[in-house]
């Protein structure tokens, strides 16, 4: 009751000052029309997404983020998906790897100090594999730990190259194994795709929204054809196109098909279409010749 007194007060002051009054009752206004327009928002967009499997829109910045003049050199000059995106994009993604070394913090290990290559070529692959989405941080990530080389794992007590602890919301990496990985990029093996996939892929079971039913449904679709096509399914598995590595789970089965299509598209859509269309639905990706 003493609540609802003391705004009966307010509002009878309120009134006793007519422009205050005008003031406040404008900005309850416009409050409350936002907040119709975005409940309307959410709903155009649940109806878009559910239509046709991607995001409403995918970049909006009010200010554009960019790196420091040594750091763009590494991005344009030592990350070749950069370079396949138009100038606009190339605005955007700059944006995002901004954001992403800003966001994250950066520790070396035995010794590694963290250089801007470090920074630019980890956020870079992160970037890369949320382009195709608004929203495109990782909530359950917040860290990079760099070992020189492989590293002792407290998750199994074995040697590890790399690994996503949501625990410790950090993603670790072999610095050695992570730029092999970039070295050769046609062989379908990449140690900072296959980590951040399943960064992404844990983070989006745990979210709600767009980004999160698009990437899972879309999973979940691969999954039910191969359920129902037995003979592609063992046309799939006798190709030795995924390494035996991909049929040990869902969440390596995820990483794998997304390496591989990252690495090489052409060859993944001439042997794999129906699966090369479902991963691309699950990134978004409608840029850089995918």
């Amino acid at each position: 009751m003493t609540t609802f007194f003391l705004a009966l007060q307010s509002q009878t002051e309120l009134k006793e000052n007519p422009l205050v009054y005008k003031y406040v009752l404008a900005i309850g206004t416009i409050v409350i029309i936002l907040f119709v327009l975005y409940r309307i928002y959410l709903i155009v967009e649940f109806q878009f997404v559910s239509k046709f499997k991607k995001p409403l829109y995918n970049h909006f910045y009010l200010r554009l983020k960019k790196l420091s003049p040594a750091q763009n050199f590494i991005l344009k000059n030592e990350f070749s998906f950069f370079k396949k995106l138009s100038p606009k994009n190339q605005t955007y993604f700059e944006h995002r790897v901004a954001q992403f070394i800003s966001k994250h913090q950066f520790i070396g290990k035995d010794n590694l100090q963290i250089t801007d290559q470090m920074k630019v070529l980890v956020a870079a692959t992160a970037t890369m594999l949320t382009f195709g989405f608004r929203r495109y941080n990782i909530k359950l990530l917040d860290k990079v730990i760099l070992y020189p080389k492989a590293f002792y794992s407290n998750t199994n007590q074995q040697l590890h190259k790399g690994e996503f602890n949501p625990a410790y919301k950090a993603i670790v990496f072999s610095w050695e194994d992570f730029l092999h990985g970039y070295s050769i990029e046609n062989d379908n093996y990449n140690l900072a795709i296959h980590e951040f996939v399943h960064a992404i892929h844990i983070d989006n079971l745990k979210e709600r929204g767009p980004k999160a039913a698009i990437f899972l449904n879309s999973f979940a679709d691969i999954a039910n054809y191969l359920e129902i096509n037995e003979n592609y399914k063992d046309r799939l598995v006798a190709s030795d196109y995924f390494r035996d590595y991909a049929y040990t789970n869902q969440f390596e089965f995820v990483s794998v098909i997304i390496e591989t299509f990252i690495e090489t598209p052409q060859e993944f859509k001439r042997q794999f279409p129906e699966i090369y269309t479902k991963v691309k639905q699950m990134l978004n990706f409608n840029f850089a010749g995918y």
